[in-house]
């Protein structure tokens, strides 16, 4: 009775892990996360692993000595660690110390051609390379540069161009800035794409406009169907993007909400063309396993995007509060977060950052900045990509060993090794991990190159047995035909 008892605890609790994966209800994984830490393997199932990050805290306005926060939207982080949130119910931009211990400054207004000039529901908040600050002033329709201090540079205001809709409406939402100060803007109903203004505010044009794709049918129905009934049918228009960042190199990381749930970011080189890898499955777009029924089914809803480091990023999903955090090559690293009340799940969650180690998630909900902090195995795993991109293949081995210490089954770890070992030239370990790591694609390139290798290594002892073979039938045919003629010349006497 026990035995059965026992067993019956054991799928039931494999069942809730299911449900609670596919729902997006927060579950305990271990006992200090309140949220379920999973990936997907190579047949798209959920798998649990250890957790990456773990809660490492919350701040709030009252915490570090001011008013609350009201619904922000926004937060980035300067090259010094001074942690700034667009506080947008305030109508401020709160400037807090790297430690988000003690607020540095709060900016409320600057001096503009000796008039006193204020924010109105300012949502978005970077700052460039040269130290600059850009606020995306929503209700002003503007964005607005200054310095880090608060002292006025310069407003880039509503666009015109030849280019633009009659109607268009410039309300922008998020903003960013290349290293040749080119600034980008997300604005609210602008399908077409990102805009960009030149360093002098000048405005440029549309960039990375996400195509819209029409199944064949769709295309058919639509030739033949009467105006009236087209008109009631959805419109077939872009879909607007949630967050943006750049990298050092001036590629735009920009996040959608894709309603297929396969690519909620896109990689955008300084041409505006999406060249952003998408791993084995081909999709980064969030969780994989979306269920069909209820308040949690559906795709990821993607609404912002950090670069970290060594080609990775992290995407934020408000519908599930789930953290993706995926690398260059578009492999799903780690899956952390979750909805809730409970120290470490969101709300509304509205923006992510990071600094060092940690990773910070502004909750507009709470009012709130949600600390998370990397574990030992989410330090190995981000560690080991960052050597693999820094081209350091074999202190990467080492690194994804000790990931299979505390996962033993993990995909990433057996592929990364295997990658590796390919790097290394030595392809019949290679091929060992790749077929742990479920990866047809690698091992197929590792197989032919130890294929090659043998015959290469063998080369020589194949020639000469080829040789050897073919005296040996020029001697058997000779000898052969020799007695052939023998019996003929028999058979005449």
């Amino acid at each position: 009775m026990r035995k059965k008892n026992k067993i019956a605890k054991i799928l039931g609790a494999l069942m809730l892990s299911v449900t609670v994966a596919l729902s997006g209800m927060p579950a305990r994984a271990e006992d200090d996360v309140p949220y379920d830490t999973y990936n997907y393997n190579y047949w798209e199932d959920i798998v649990k692993t250890p957790a990456a990050y773990t809660p490492d805290g919350t701040v709030t306005g009252l915490d570090v000595g001011t008013t609350a926060f009201r619904e922000p939207q926004d937060i980035c982080v300067s090259d010094a660690g001074e942690v700034y949130v667009a506080d947008t119910g305030n109508n401020r931009i709160v400037v807090m110390d790297n430690k988000m211990t003690k607020v540095n400054r709060i900016i409320e207004s600057f001096t503009r051609d000796g008039e006193e000039d204020h924010f109105n529901a300012p949502y978005g908040v970077c700052l460039s390379e040269n130290n600059q600050l850009y606020v995306a002033d929503s209700n002003n329709a503007r964005v607005v540069e200054l310095t880090p201090e608060g002292e006025f540079i310069k407003i880039v205001n509503e666009p015109k161009s030849e280019i633009l809709e009659d109607n268009f409406s410039f309300i922008p939402l998020k903003v960013t800035v290349d290293y040749a100060d080119r600034i980008y803007v997300i604005s609210k109903g602008a399908f077409e794409g990102i805009l960009v203004f030149e360093a002098n505010g000048d405005f440029s044009g549309y960039f990375g406009t996400i195509e819209v794709k029409i199944s064949v049918w769709e295309k058919f129905w639509r030739r033949f169907a009467s105006k009236e009934e087209r008109s009631n049918t959805q419109l077939y228009i872009p879909t607007e993007f949630t967050g943006i960042d750049v990298d050092s190199g001036g590629f735009i990381y920009a996040s959608n909400i894709d309603s297929d749930g396969i690519q909620a970011v896109r990689r955008l080189n300084p041409q505006g063309k999406d060249v952003i890898q998408k791993g084995e499955n081909g999709n980064v777009g969030g969780d994989i396993a979306i269920g069909k029924y209820g308040t949690y089914s559906g795709p990821s809803e993607i609404v912002d995007v950090v670069y970290r480091d060594k080609g990775k990023y992290s995407l934020l999903d408000r519908k599930r509060g789930r953290i993706f955090t995926y690398d260059k090559e578009g492999n799903l690293l780690y899956i952390f977060g979750g909805i809730g009340l409970q120290k470490g799940t969101f709300q509304t969650p509205a923006a992510i950052e990071a600094i060092e180690d940690e990773i910070l998630v502004l909750d507009a909900g709470r009012n709130a900045i949600l600390k998370f902090r990397e574990t030992n195995y989410g330090s190995l795993i981000n560690d080991a990509v960052g050597l693999r991109f820094d081209g350091d293949e074999t202190k990467a081995i080492d690194k994804w060993q000790e990931v299979l210490k505390l996962d033993e089954n993990n995909e990433l770890a057996n592929n990364g090794i295997g990658k590796a070992y390919l790097t290394a030239g030595d392809n019949e370990k290679a091929m060992h991990y790749f077929e742990l790591g479920m990866n047809k694609k690698y091992y197929s390139i590792a197989y032919k190159r130890y294929r090659n290798q043998i015959l290469a290594d063998n080369l020589g002892w194949i020639l000469t047995g080829v040789i050897v073979l073919i005296i040996a039938l020029v001697i058997f045919k000779r000898i052969r035909n020799k007695k052939k003629g023998i019996v003929r010349e028999e058979g005449l006497l």
